[in-house]
């Protein structure tokens, strides 16, 4: 008995030496380690975001994410992003250089969104309005979600193509609407015009009474419009982090992209479901594509170049101050050739 007992009291040392042993191990290594494992984001209720699909599917491995709001839009996020207030955003490429040429110091490293035959921005009116040409948008109001992003380019644009001179396309104004309100602002006639992406615009169609001005793709074709970000400095300081992210939403991209659309929807639906503050999961079944150019969301230079190009050309950057090379990166992203 008693050579019992002395034998459980020595076995029983042991564990508790070799257990606090591995406590220790495991402290140091994470000290050593240090690097951000909860990455804070915003994203919208009711839709989800590739790297919430990349965490549902397990490819974010043990990268948790928190969300501290809803985004308002990509220059809002950019911000945040910059002051470290979230840890990752997105937003229009157009956007991200104008910030860069402005001193913020972020980076791209994974494509967000993007437009093609089945997703893409469509300007819509009110059948009957009588807006049919770039013209008939002088002295008209034109709703987007936020000014110097995506919206603003994309109408700039077809409003020079349609012969307007500055002078008049200074007489188009520019209002900002939400973007779930879109369709209920123009049909309210606060409005003329307003952009309808995605689940949206689709939504919207099947109302009815809907005339479409132009689509984004007509101006620019099929493109990958903007990117997920982070901090030059967060980068740096949490490369695996950022390694392990963008390979999980590049996944999470790929999956999306070939997986068939009735089961994306469901995943879509599993997701928003298990959230609290019960959001609804009707705008899903509207989803189409991904929209994204690039396999696996691998950022191309001309994604960017287009966009310095056409803020040079506006005279609101100047000639080589934003390098494309230091927009962007695809070093984490496995789908890179």
């Amino acid at each position: 008995m008693r050579k019992n007992w002395l034998f459980l009291l020595v076995i029983s040392a042991t564990i508790a030496i070799l257990a606090a042993c591995s406590s220790s191990d495991a402290a140091n290594n994470a000290e050593a380690d240090g690097q951000d494992k909860v990455l804070q984001y915003q994203s919208v209720p009711g839709s989800v975001y590739y790297p919430e699909l990349a965490e549902a599917l397990g490819y974010l491995g043990d990268i948790k994410l928190e969300k501290v709001s809803d985004q308002v839009g990509g220059p809002e996020s950019i911000q945040l992003t910059a002051t470290g207030e979230i840890d990752f955003g997105f937003a229009f490429n157009g956007a991200i250089i104008k910030s860069y040429a402005q001193g913020v110091k972020i980076k791209s490293v994974v494509a967000s969104y993007g437009s093609d035959e089945n997703t893409f921005g469509g300007y819509y009116t009110l059948e009957g309005s009588g807006i049919k040409t770039a013209k008939d948008l002088i002295g008209k109001k034109v709703g987007v979600n936020t000014l110097g992003a995506q919206n603003e380019f994309i109408i700039k644009q077809f409003l020079r193509d349609g012969g307007l001179t500055e002078e008049e396309i200074s007489h188009v104004e520019l209002v900002v609407i939400p973007s779930a309100s879109a369709e209920q602002i123009l049909r309210a006639g606060q409005v003329d015009v307003v952009s309808l992406g995605g689940i949206g615009r689709d939504r919207a169609l099947e109302n009815g009474g809907l005339y479409l001005l132009f689509r984004d793709i007509d101006l620019f074709g099929e493109f990958t419009a903007g990117e997920y970000f982070f901090t030059e400095k967060y980068i740096k300081e949490n490369p695996d982090t950022v390694k392990t992210f963008v390979e999980g939403v590049a996944k999470a991209i790929e999956w999306a992209r070939t997986t068939p659309r009735e089961e994306v929807i469901a995943k879509f639906e599993e997701i928003v479901s298990a959230r609290e503050g019960n959001e609804t999961t009707e705008n899903l079944k509207y989803w189409k594509s991904t929209g994204i150019a690039e396999e696996g969301g691998v950022i191309a230079e001309k994604e960017f170049q287009v966009w310095i190009d056409w803020l040079v050309k506006s005279g609101e950057i100047k000639e080589g101050q934003v390098k494309v090379e230091d927009l962007y990166t695809n070093e984490f992203n496995p789908y890179a050739k």
